[in-house]
């Protein structure tokens, strides 16, 4: 007889996912101490929201009441394709096509019915990185990567190039377990980052650094310290993902949402630079470069540019 753990995991593969794994749920002791140590270092720039709602951020069963189970699961966005002029500003390759979180939230709203359908009633909640919860450290705690020097998820068989996504349920599902870190003596991305968002050691980001901070997080002016060190980004960063060796083994993505418009990627420096908002609307409908609206894409280049 197949277990519901399998047919859950074959069912997620159906819908699309890259993989799926399981932790028990219970309060994150651990990690709430990094998350507050991080939050002391003032790491997270003007990201305020990552200090509102401590508690529920660390403990699922404050999300969900009764909660038992936190499945973590991947879905893939790996693609070969690039922006044709060299010397156009770049988006990371997450924003070519329509907004993950609309996509992804479809696909784990099947699942969650799906397993509605073959245990009975499930309390549960989707989550894709819409809610306090922490996502990257659930992954590793089931099993689904490690976290690598460049904090992101490192699956040793599919890279980084992928969106995480949680369901918690108050149906007790056995637990997977965390994998061994393989990051080694590797330091390719913290040597890669043009802006130093990476700690001389690894593991911890300093987000006020980051280029997709930056680019995307940040409303007020990007400060005079990074003028020439973006490395020609407008929207998020790709650069610590590229230079990771893990992702020799990612492979592109088989989702159509996440194709991009064949106009995006013909874009020239010259059509980026004189960008109307009427544009930026053609562009990007549905697409999660609508959250700089005009106005931030618009800052994001010429800051590039402006010598």
């Amino acid at each position: 007889m197949i277990s519901i753990k399998k047919k859950i995991a074959d069912k997620a593969i159906d819908l699309g996912f890259l993989d799926i794994k399981y932790a028990k749920a219970e309060r994150m002791d651990d990690e709430a101490r990094r998350l507050e140590n991080w939050l002391e270092g003032d790491r997270h720039g003007k990201m305020s929201y990552l200090e509102n709602h401590f508690d529920l951020r660390v403990d699922p069963t404050r999300l969900v009441p009764g909660a038992k189970t936190v499945v973590s699961l991947s879905y893939n966005y790996y693609t070969e394709e690039i922006q044709q002029d060299p010397e156009a500003p770049k988006l990371a390759s997450y924003a070519y096509g329509r907004d993950y979180h609309k996509v992804v939230k479809k696909k784990l709203k099947l699942l969650l019915q799906y397993i509605r359908d073959e245990v009975g009633e499930v309390g549960g909640r989707c989550f894709v990185d819409s809610a306090p919860i922490l996502e990257r450290d659930w992954a590793q705690r089931s099993g689904l990567g490690w976290v690598g020097k460049n904090t992101l998820l490192i699956s040793p068989k599919k890279g980084s190039f992928f969106f995480l996504a949680e369901l918690i349920i108050d149906i007790e599902i056995e637990p997977d377990h965390p994998i061994a870190d393989h990051c080694g003596t590797c330091r390719r991305c913290i040597d890669a980052c043009p802006t130093e968002a990476i700690d001389d050691n690894g593991y911890i980001m300093d987000g006020s650094k980051c280029i997709s901070y930056l680019t995307i997080e940040l409303k007020e002016q990007i400060p005079e310290e990074f003028r020439g060190k973006m490395a020609d980004y407008m929207f998020g960063c790709d650069i610590c993902q590229q230079v990771c060796p893990w992702n020799r083994f990612s492979t592109p993505h088989q989702e159509a949402d996440f194709n991009p418009k064949e106009e995006l990627m013909k874009m020239s420096r010259r059509e980026w630079q004189e960008i109307t908002e009427e544009v930026f609307e053609q562009l990007f409908t549905g697409s999660a470069v609508r959250r700089t609206k005009f106005e931030g894409l618009k800052r994001n280049i010429d800051f590039i540019y402006d010598e």
